[in-house]
C-alpha cells in the first residue's frame, strides 16, 4: 500500500518566467497600484481643502491690514486757537474751522459738494476734539501747516472695502447716501485713501464702537510673557520628570501610575485646566486675575504632558549601545545620562517642547476662564516685570472677542489676527524643524 501511494503521480506546478507575469503576479501587481492611487488622491485631497483654507483666511484676513485714511493739510493760527479757546464749545469752533478749510480745498480742486459737521463726524469722527488734543499739546505748530492723516469711520472703510453698498445703505446716524457722495468727492481729490494700517499690528483693543482704532499689538505682547512662563516652568521639569522616569525609577506600580496620569493628562480638554486655574491660582493663591503670569502657569500644566511624553520616547531612541559603552569606560549613570544620552536627544526633547509651545499658543478655552479677554488689553505694560503681572490678553482670546462682536469690521479684524498668529505658529514650527536638523545625528 505504501509503494502504491509512493506510485501515485504527484501534480505538475505550473511552469513561472522571470520575464512574464502570472495571474497571480498580475493581480498582486493591480492591488499594489491601486493602493498607491488611494495614497495619493488622500494626499491630494488633503492639500486641496488645505489649500482652500488657506485661501480663505488669506482673502478675509488681508483688508484687516489695511485701512481707509482721510490725509488733510491743516494750519491753525493762533489768534483761532485763541478765539475757540474763549467759546464754551471749544471742539465745536475747532470744527468749524477745519470745515472752512476743507470747503477751501475742495473749491480749488474744482469738486462742488455740500457737507456739514455732522456729516464730517461720520466720516472721520470727532474731528474737533482731535485737533484741539493736538494744538493743545504742540502750541509750537500755531501758524504752521500740519498733515494729517486721520482714520475713516468703520462704515466709510467698509464702502472702501466693498462691505458697505450703496443700494443696501439706508440713512442713519452712522452714514447716509450724502455722506457717500462727499466721500466719493475726497477720494477723486486724493484727500481719502487706503493705506497699510500699522495700528493693527502695534495698537490695541478698542470698544465695540470703534473697530477702525482696534489692533492685536498689545495681545500679541500678553502672548510673549505667557510664552516666556510655560517656557521655562515646562520645559526643565518636563525633561527632568522624563529622565528620571525613563532612566532612573524602578518599574513598579507606583512609577507605572504616574505614567497612566501622565498619559490621561495628555488627554484631558484644555477648558479643565482653565478651571483648575481659576480655583487655584487666582481664588486660593490669589494671583492676580487676567496676568500673563496666571495664564502661563495654566498652559504650563497642560503642556507639561506632551512634552514629557515626546521626551521620553527621545531617550527611548538613544541605543542602548551608548549607555553601555559610557558604563564601560567608568562612567557613573548620571554621567553617561547627562553627557551622551541627553545630548544625542536633545533634537526629540527641543521638537516635543516648541510643538507644545505651539499647542499652548493657540489654546482659547483656558485664558477665558481666568479673564485674559480682549478687551482687558488696553495698552503695552509699563516694563518687564509688569508685563507679567498686569492684565492683559494674549492672541487668541483677542480673536475669540473680535469674532464675537457684532459689527462686521470687527469680524474682519479677527480674519487678520488669524493670520498672524499663524505667522507665528508656522515660525515655531520652522525653528523646531531648523533645531532637530542642526542637532540631529545618525547611527
Amino acid at each position: 500500500m505504501t509503494d502504491a501511494s509512493m506510485d501515485t503521480p504527484r501534480p505538475r506546478r505550473a511552469k513561472t518566467s522571470l520575464v512574464s507575469e502570472d495571474a497571480r503576479t498580475k493581480k498582486r501587481n493591480a492591488a499594489e497600484k491601486r493602493f498607491q492611487a488611494y495614497g495619493i488622491a488622500a494626499i491630494a485631497t488633503g492639500l486641496f481643502f488645505l489649500a482652500v483654507l488657506a485661501f480663505s483666511i488669506v482673502r478675509s484676513g488681508l483688508p484687516a491690514f489695511t485701512t481707509t485714511v482721510v490725509d488733510v493739510n491743516f494750519t491753525l493760527t493762533q489768534e483761532q486757537f485763541d478765539e475757540a479757546e474763549g467759546q464754551l464749545f471749544k471742539t465745536k469752533a475747532y470744527s468749524g474751522y477745519f470745515i472752512t478749510a476743507l470747503q477751501k480745498k475742495l473749491e480749488a480742486e474744482n469738486v462742488q459738494v455740500a457737507f456739514d459737521e455732522a456729516a464730517i463726524e461720520r466720516i472721520m469722527g470727532k474731528i474737533g476734539g482731535t485737533l484741539r488734543e493736538y494744538y493743545t499739546a504742540n502750541p509750537d505748530q500755531l501758524g504752521q501747516e500740519v498733515a494729517f492723516k486721520l482714520n475713516a469711520s468703520s462704515r466709510v472703510d467698509g464702502y472702501f472695502k466693498g462691505r458697505v453698498q450703496r443700494e443696501t445703505l439706508q440713512d442713519s446716524r452712522f452714514l447716509t447716501l450724502a455722506d457717500l457722495d462727499l466721500v466719493d468727492a475726497l477720494a477723486e481729490a486724493g484727500i481719502v485713501h487706503s493705506a497699510f494700517d500699522w495700528g493693527f499690528i502695534t495698537g490695541a483693543d478698542s470698544g465695540v464702537d470703534n473697530p477702525g482704532g482696534a489692533g492685536i499689538g498689545a495681545s500679541v505682547v500678553g502672548s510673549f510673557f505667557m510664552m516666556l512662563v510655560v517656557l521655562f516652568l515646562s520645559l526643565p521639569i518636563g525633561v527632568a520628570a522624563s529622565i528620571y522616569l525613563e532612566e532612573f525609577a524602578p518599574q513598579n506600580r507606583w512609577t507605572d501610575m504616574i505614567e497612566v496620569n501622565i498619559s490621561n493628562l495628555a488627554a484631558v480638554p484644555s477648558i479643565v485646566f482653565g478651571i483648575l486655574g481659576l480655583a487655584v491660582f487666582i481664588q486660593f493663591m490669589h494671583l492676580p486675575q487676567s496676568a500673563p503670569l496666571v495664564g502661563g502657569l495654566v498652559l504650563t500644566l497642560m503642556t507639561l504632558p506632551t512634552i514629557i511624553i515626546s521626551t521620553r520616547a527621545s531617550l527611548k531612541a538613544v541605543p542602548p549601545s551608548i549607555r553601555d559603552a559610557a558604563l564601560g569606560v567608568g562612567a557613573s549613570k548620571m554621567q553617561s545620562v547627562f553627557h551622551h544620552v541627553l545630548p544625542l536627544a536633545m533634537p526629540g526633547i527641543l521638537t516635543g517642547t516648541i510643538i507644545g509651545l505651539a499647542q499652548a499658543l493657540g489654546e482659547t478655552a483656558p485664558l477665558l476662564l481666568i479673564g485674559m479677554v480682549g478687551f482687558v488689553a488696553r495698552g503695552y505694560p509699563d516694563g518687564f516685570i509688569s508685563g507679567f503681572t498686569d492684565p492683559n490678553s494674549a492672541m487668541p482670546a483677542q480673536i475669540y472677542t473680535w469674532a464675537a462682536r457684532a459689527d462686521q469690521a470687527f469680524y474682519e479684524k479677527a480674519w487678520g489676527g488669524i493670520i498672524i498668529l499663524l505667522i507665528f505658529l508656522l515660525t515655531m514650527n520652522i525653528i523646531a524643524i531648523i533645531l532637530r536638523r542642526r542637532f540631529e545625528r545618525r547611527w
